[in-house]
């Protein structure tokens, strides 16, 4: 029959093309694709390509930084070192300022110590010196035609200066010293007047006499000399309302 003998259309298929076919089916039906292990795996790969691909990127941008980045950068280490640089300056005047207040210090403590030693008995000195006022007045008071016509008066005279000397002697050694300035020129800082009068021949503010004398005490002005003074008489005098024309300081 002719119909038997008719060629199937799909029976000339070529084998290739149903080969690929097969394939394409055998792909989509193939048991590892449709396993969940196989596709979490595939899964996993797929995102640690990723996960490496965003740490190189990371790292090319740490390696290969920006130029407005590194110009920050460079301007905050700027700041920076300035900060510290004027930090130092101003640690550097403190320790100055510091060490030279401590020095300071020491040489007040010093010092102090020292005008402790040497004046610490000036308060006993200023009292003991009207003790020595009161022998000289004592030698002074006797006349001398009565120390020589009295043995006895010349005996107690010779005691009492003798005492007056050991006194001086004692003054001495602890660096009190006596004034005498008869003749000397007036100075306010060590001698006291007492009274002023024209003496020819005298220049003005000359002492010509010493009521009391002065004591020092290691070069400090224990007591001012009390004294008188000459007063050039040759002076014009000053203009009326002007007052003296010689000024004296009398304090001590």
């Amino acid at each position: 029959m002719s119909t038997q003998n008719t060629p199937d259309h799909n029976n000339n298929t070529s084998p290739s093309h149903h080969d690929e076919e097969v394939e394409e089916i055998d792909m989509v039906n193939s048991p590892k694709n449709n396993d969940p292990e196989h596709a979490a795996e595939s899964y996993e790969a797929f995102s640690d390509e990723i996960d490496s691909g965003s740490e190189d990127n990371h790292t090319m941008q740490k390696e290969n930084p920006s130029e407005e980045q590194s110009t920050h950068e460079a301007d905050a280490s700027q700041i920076r070192i300035q900060a510290l640089e004027e930090q130092i300056e101003s640690m550097k005047d403190q320790m100055v300022r510091a060490l030279a207040e401590a020095e300071n210090t020491r040489k007040r403590a010093i010092k102090e110590r020292q005008d402790a030693t040497k004046y610490a008995i000036s308060n006993f000195a200023r009292d003991i010196i009207n003790v020595a006022d009161n022998l000289r007045r004592a030698i002074e008071a006797v006349p001398a035609e009565v120390i020589k016509e009295f043995p006895q008066v010349k005996n107690l005279t010779q005691g009492i200066e003798a005492t007056e000397r050991e006194l001086i002697r004692c003054f001495e050694k602890n660096g009190i010293g006596k004034l005498e300035p008869l003749d000397e020129k007036f100075d306010p800082h060590f001698h006291e007047v007492m009274f002023e009068t024209p003496v020819p021949g005298k220049e003005n503010g000359t002492i010509i006499q010493v009521i009391e004398p002065g004591y020092m005490i290691n070069g400090r002005i224990l007591r001012p000399a009390r004294v008188g003074i000459a007063k050039n008489a040759d002076m014009p005098p000053p203009p009326e309302g002007t007052g003296s024309g010689y000024n004296l300081d009398t304090e001590a």
